[in-house]
């Protein structure tokens, strides 16, 4: 199984919706987790809306990135960044060796009033598409060097923001 780390800032919107759908989707190939350089106290309500409406449920928590490189922390085989923010921070350095990768997508949660659901369900859909462009990949290969950019060009699909290429 594969074990990916889905980074954002505050971990409450496009973190929260990988990990739910590579989870959901994977079909036990994929173990996701997700998590904040600056977590929020809650997922953001409109992020497990959408998945809710989808019927994907879970235990979904914003956390900080820290308990990923704490002792004891699951093994982490690749790591994606969400947000262009935490693509541009100091990540921690998690156990292993780590492929890591951006994917950025615009923030559904900076979008207040009417407009804030579509947003939702535009970085719903994004997201689903990256995660089902993994599924496609061998996942067996993933230290192979073919894979980290095989990752990077999953992250320029469509939306893709014009932000950073990847983590440090």
């Amino acid at each position: 199984m594969t074990s990916i780390l889905f980074l954002c800032t505050g971990n409450s919107a496009r973190s929260i919706l990988a990990e739910a759908l590579a989870n959901h989707m994977g079909g036990g190939r994929l173990q996701a987790h997700s998590a904040g350089s600056f977590p929020k106290e809650a997922p953001h309500p409109m992020a497990l809306q959408v998945l809710a409406e989808r019927g994907i449920t879970g235990d979904f928590r914003s956390k900080s990135w820290d308990e990923f490189a704490a002792p004891g922390a699951p093994p982490i085989d690749i790591v994606i960044t969400v947000c262009d923010n935490a693509a541009g921070e100091v990540c921690p350095i998690f156990p292993g060796r780590a492929i890591k990768a951006h994917w950025g997508i615009v923030d559904p949660a900076a979008v207040d009033g009417e407009g804030q659901r579509a947003a939702f369900e535009t970085a719903y859909e994004q997201m689903r598409a990256r995660i089902e462009a993994l599924l496609a990949c061998d996942l067996s290969q993933i230290m192979s060097p073919d894979f980290p950019p095989l990752l990077a060009r999953i992250g320029q699909m469509s939306g893709a923001t014009p932000g950073k290429e990847s983590i440090a």
